[in-house]
């Protein structure tokens, strides 16, 4: 690697993560935003929720680098006295708030996105001429990837639909320590809430009310007699599950209930969903979903096998075809057309802690994945 990649990568990375963006996105895009527009000549927007979104070339064909700048709330000992977070280097990692998830898979991206010579992929074109190119590259940064997607979910409703990306987020150390892999499916979540109705009673005289509890209760029972999915991917089960979370009813220890809330957590798989609908059937219980992240498969084998051969040239591991237990935004893509890959520095337990920390070398690596995957797929 390049002694001048790493460290520019380094110093990306570092004031990428250094930058408050767990209530507001805004700097930290504006930083996004400066960076592309004054180190490459790439076409930068940014949209009216606060989405970065660079493009480079032309052609039938789009392939997206992506990631997203918001994270979520930071310990007290990862802030600084004016509201940003605590960067540090230790040990060949980086340590702070969002460095694992995901701002230096951005800065990572970022540094690929400027150093692929789009026009110079193929002796045949010049920069000049854009109808040659066989594709056009795309860096994305979303914002509200922590709370639903909502930067994702925007710029697909407004039109943003590469035919290919490669997700940022973490999957390093999933086959085996140390190991970055390509995963090529994750699960999806359905949070919902079911609501029991009934009709108060003073307790002394229960016949006289309908409880809502005993209702909710039935509604608990044929959750948990139903069969959660699961679909065989890259080799290994992606397993679903259904499992009631909170519970909420009552007034007063005399009081017949008149309403009980359940809260239920469900993970779902590409293709497939438990039957919770069946819910309805039930006398007085009405269900609403509150949240349905979708969950990602990706479709084109020879897409997949490329960044996996591009993963495997870079390191001395043998990285696999692998699958996430959580949601991301490479969900919305999928569920819009977008054939979507996950490919990133964060190792399982990384994220969302109090030392949240990224791997230096782990993030040359990715580098090398996204600049040599997407050469190899304009080339």
């Amino acid at each position: 690697m390049d002694t001048t990649v790493t460290e520019t990568l380094i110093e990306l990375a570092t004031r990428l993560a250094a930058v408050s963006s767990h209530e507001d996105e805004t700097a930290a895009g504006d930083e996004i935003e400066a960076w592309l527009c004054a180190e490459t000549d790439a076409d930068v927007r940014r949209d009216e929720v606060g989405n970065v979104i660079a493009r480079n070339g032309a052609g039938e064909r789009s392939l997206a680098l992506v990631g997203h700048h918001d994270v979520v709330a930071p310990a007290d000992e990862q802030v600084t006295d004016d509201g940003n977070y605590i960067v540090e280097a230790c040990d060949g990692r980086l340590y702070g708030r969002g460095t694992a998830d995901m701002k230096g898979a951005v800065a990572a991206a970022m540094l690929a996105f400027r150093d692929i010579d789009v026009a110079g992929t193929s002796s045949e074109r010049t920069s000049s001429d854009d109808a040659s190119l066989p594709g056009e590259l795309v860096f994305a940064s979303f914002v509200g990837e922590e709370v639903g997607g909502v930067g994702a979910r925007h710029a697909i409703d407004e039109g943003f639909s590469p035919d290919y990306a490669i997700v940022g987020e973490g999957s390093t150390g999933y086959s085996s320590p140390g190991v970055t892999d390509v995963a090529v499916a994750h699960k999806g979540r359905r949070g919902s809430t079911i609501t029991a109705h009934g009709s108060a009673a003073h307790a002394s005289e229960p016949d006289a009310g309908e409880n809502a509890i005993y209702r909710a209760t039935d509604a608990v029972s044929l959750i948990r007699t139903l069969e959660a999915p699961t679909v065989e991917v890259a080799g290994e089960s992606l397993e679903g599950s259904v499992v009631v979370t909170e519970i909420d009813g009552g007034t007063a220890m005399n009081v017949v209930p008149d309403r009980c809330d359940v809260t239920v957590d469900e993970r779902t798989v590409p293709g497939e969903r438990a039957a919770i609908e069946r819910l309805e059937d039930l006398e007085g219980v009405e269900w609403t979903v509150d949240q349905d992240l979708p969950p990602m498969r990706c479709g084109d084998e020879a897409f997949a096998g490329g960044v996996l051969q591009t993963a495997d040239s870079v390191q001395s591991g043998s990285p696999e075809f692998v699958t996430k237990p959580h949601a991301t935004d490479a969900g919305w893509l999928a569920a819009a057309g977008t054939e979507c890959v996950i490919c990133g520095p964060a190792e399982p337990g990384e994220a969302h802690t109090a030392d949240e920390s990224v791997s230096v070398a782990v993030l040359e690596r990715c580098y090398r994945i996204y600049r040599g995957a997407a050469e190899n797929w304009l080339g």
